[in-house]
């Protein structure tokens, strides 16, 4: 038989059987065909497919999610070549250059029989500015989402004032934390590695990532600080509460809209920006319905410019759109649409929430400014003009 005649076009007539075929009874028949492959041994990409259609319980939702381990440090310390490592094969991007790892990346990991989720994150600065500023954070947001944090430093050069400066942040996350003192490659590396000590963080536990020495042992102590079940799982629980985080730059109206909502002023407002320093969870029915509207203090236009308490504001923010699953993202249309504005948006956007435009005090334009908002939203919000548009006083 040659290679043509074997390889058949499909029947058209059967193409057509095929789409014909209703959705319920292409359930009835899946069903039946799970029944009928009971007695067979099936892949790992069989069962995936028959979760991903519900006829088999998903292990992670039986047992609870995994537990999860944050990697942090400053830029190039070799976060990500011990990552690598502890897979045991090269996902996260390596290079010899600070601040390659951009984004927190999540990898499944497992050692002696457990498994566990690994985070990935880029270099911690807080005096960074501009993308490393944003890095910084979404350092700090894993944190905050992980049931312990594994804190690399460089053994060669001892502890910095970037380092006291993650440990400070690391004590006020309250999070089990192992020091991982890397580029340790023999015994002189060892008594570099005692200054960390001076960190006040216990052992420093000396690896070389780059040749895998002391990284069984490093493992073996990660696994008696995880639990077995991860306390701080961000999935939403079915039938729960959808959640709202009410998003924008500060002093736009979140919070007074927020009490509009609840028919209370259980939410500071002033009209001095930045008055909501946390982010305030409420309860609202609406529609005979519940919903979790998230209060959060407004982005700043950069983040490097904001200190103290208004980082951490912004950091608590994006935590906050990172567990919604949609974002209510306020602007005040007196003025024209600001870059703050449309950074907020696509934010959100890339967040991969679902988007609502809320845009406030429209009851105070004129036709003459309504007709210039027009414009500026087809230019500088036209990459979401999906998104409903809401008009609010």
């Amino acid at each position: 038989m040659s290679e043509s005649e074997f390889h058949e076009t499909p029947d058209e007539d059967l193409v057509e059987r095929v789409e014909s075929i209703s959705d319920e009874e292409a359930e009835q028949r899946a069903t039946a065909l799970e029944a009928g492959l009971e007695s067979y041994e099936l892949e790992d990409e069989d069962r995936a497919l028959l979760r991903a259609y519900g006829f088999e319980e998903d292990e992670d939702e039986a047992l609870g999610a995994a537990p999860v381990l944050a990697v942090v440090g400053r830029p190039n310390v070799g976060k990500s070549t011990l990552v690598n490592r502890i897979l045991g094969r090269r996902e996260a991007v390596v290079e010899d250059v600070p601040g390659v790892t951009r984004d927190r990346v999540s990898y499944r990991a497992e050692w002696n029989t457990k498994e566990f989720t690994l985070v990935d994150t880029g270099g911690w600065d807080q005096d960074s500015k501009g993308m490393a500023s944003r890095i910084a954070i979404q350092s700090e947001v894993a944190v905050d989402m992980a049931d312990a944090v594994l804190l690399v430093v460089d053994a060669t050069t001892g502890p910095t004032s970037t380092d006291e400066m993650v440990v400070k942040m690391l004590r006020r996350k309250k999070k089990p934390v192992l020091l991982a003192a890397n580029k340790v490659d023999d015994e002189r590396g060892e008594l570099m590695a005692a200054e960390l000590w001076g960190l006040g963080l216990g052992q420093p536990w000396t690896v070389s990532a780059l040749h895998g020495r002391g990284v069984a042992d490093l493992l073996d102590e990660v696994l008696t600080i995880l639990p077995e079940v991860s306390a701080v799982d961000t999935r939403v629980e079915e039938g729960g509460p959808r959640r709202v985080a009410l998003v924008g730059r500060p002093n736009v109206g979140k919070s007074s809209l927020l009490n509009q909502l609840i028919g209370s002023d259980r939410v500071l407002v002033d009209n001095v920006a930045g008055t909501t320093r946390d982010p305030v969870d409420e309860l609202i029915e609406l529609g005979d319905k519940q919903w979790r509207f998230v209060d959060t203090a407004g982005i700043r236009r950069r983040a490097h410019q904001a200190s103290g308490a208004d980082f951490y504001a912004a950091l608590r923010t994006q935590t906050a759109l990172e567990r919604a699953e949609v974002a209510l993202v306020l602007m005040e249309v007196q003025d024209p649409l600001s870059e703050q504005d449309v950074r907020i948006v696509t934010t959100a956007v890339e967040a991969g929430r679902a988007v609502v435009l809320a845009f406030n005090k429209w009851d105070l334009l004129d036709d003459e400014r309504r007709f210039y908002l027009e414009r500026e939203i087809e230019r500088d919000l036209g990459h979401v003009a999906w998104a409903p548009r809401v008009n609010i006083s």
